[in-house]
């Protein structure tokens, strides 16, 4: 009777790893979906400027504090380019800047250059008090004009070969951060990439239900 007992009592035991386990996997598998409903919006990309994946054009400029800065164009020494585009009265722009540190030592190889235009007395006074100066900050009309921004703040990631890799109206960290996910995932922005695996859902479906109909 003890040994029947026994085998009962590690029989159950089995029975109840074994339901737990797909628990677990159910769990695994609904936090993914979780997850991609829950990620991250991307930059609003607006269709206008140099595309994605088209070469930037490249500008040899002088920055504020005279220090000569070539925006587009091949890396010498292999790293991105991040352009951000602000204005010393965006308040957005303000809550953004004192974020590109973490996220330039977080991306790694990736350059960062600030870029406006208007008064070089109101940008120099900004700039000296952002405590920003490790990075080159450019004045140039034309650069703001190549790019087409009409909404601040704005940001350009440029690969070491020159080319744009993504863009967007950036109001958060995360949109920062998606502009270098977007780059990694080889998409022109995450909403292109969250649409399309929702479009190949959906041709996904439409197959089944069609089997389904012949079946």
């Amino acid at each position: 009777m003890m040994q029947t007992a026994l085998m009962i009592s590690a029989a159950l035991s089995w029975a109840a790893l074994l339901a737990l386990g797909a628990i677990c996997l159910a769990l695994v598998r609904q936090v993914g979906i979780l997850y991609e409903r829950m990620m991250p919006a991307g930059a609003l990309m607006i269709d206008k400027g140099p595309a994605v994946g088209s070469v930037a054009p490249m500008f040899e400029l002088v920055d504020i504090a005279q220090r000569p800065v070539k925006v587009g164009g091949l890396s010498a020494k292999r790293r991105n380019t991040l352009v951000f585009f602000l204005s010393p009265t965006c308040p957005v722009c303000k809550k953004l800047l004192p974020l590109l540190p973490s996220i330039q030592a977080r991306e790694g190889a990736t350059d960062i250059v600030l870029a406006s235009d208007g008064d070089i007395e109101e940008h120099a006074a900004f700039y000296r008090k952002t405590g920003l100066s490790r990075y080159p900050y450019v004045l140039s009309q034309e650069l703001g004009l190549s790019y087409a921004i009409g909404k601040l703040p704005y940001a350009v990631l440029l690969d070491d070969e020159g080319k744009v890799r993504a863009k967007g109206l950036v109001n958060t960290r995360e949109h920062l951060e998606s502009l270098f996910e977007a780059k990694e995932r080889g998409v022109a922005s995450l909403q292109e990439f969250v649409h399309g695996k929702q479009d190949h859902g959906h041709e996904h479906t439409h197959e089944q239900d069609h089997a389904g109909q012949h079946a």
